[in-house]
């Protein structure tokens, strides 16, 4: 199967927010204000939704594009709506 996305990107963004979730983890363990770890959460998210996004238009430019060519508009159709009703979750 060929690579919808830039794996070593997605992967770069992915590895952050684990540093992100470790840093968030330390920061309950060392008892720092529910305000402060709840900005951190909120970044985390933030992030996470952008790494969706950059997943997303690669669906778009590669698995889709790749589908209509092919003469899969039926299934490609299909594949994206579902891609994007799973990236719609993500809030």
């Amino acid at each position: 199967m060929k690579q919808c996305m830039d794996v070593d990107a997605v992967t770069k963004r992915l590895r952050k927010i684990e540093g992100q979730i470790r840093g968030i983890i330390k920061m309950i363990e060392e008892d720092k204000s529910c305000e402060d770890i709840l900005i951190q959460i909120g970044s985390a998210k933030a992030a996470l939704h952008k790494t969706g996004q950059v997943v997303l238009e690669g669906h778009l430019h590669h698995c889709v594009l790749d589908g209509i060519r092919e003469g899969k508009e039926e299934e490609t159709v299909k594949k994206l709506t579902s891609a994007i009703e799973q990236f719609s979750r993500i809030v």
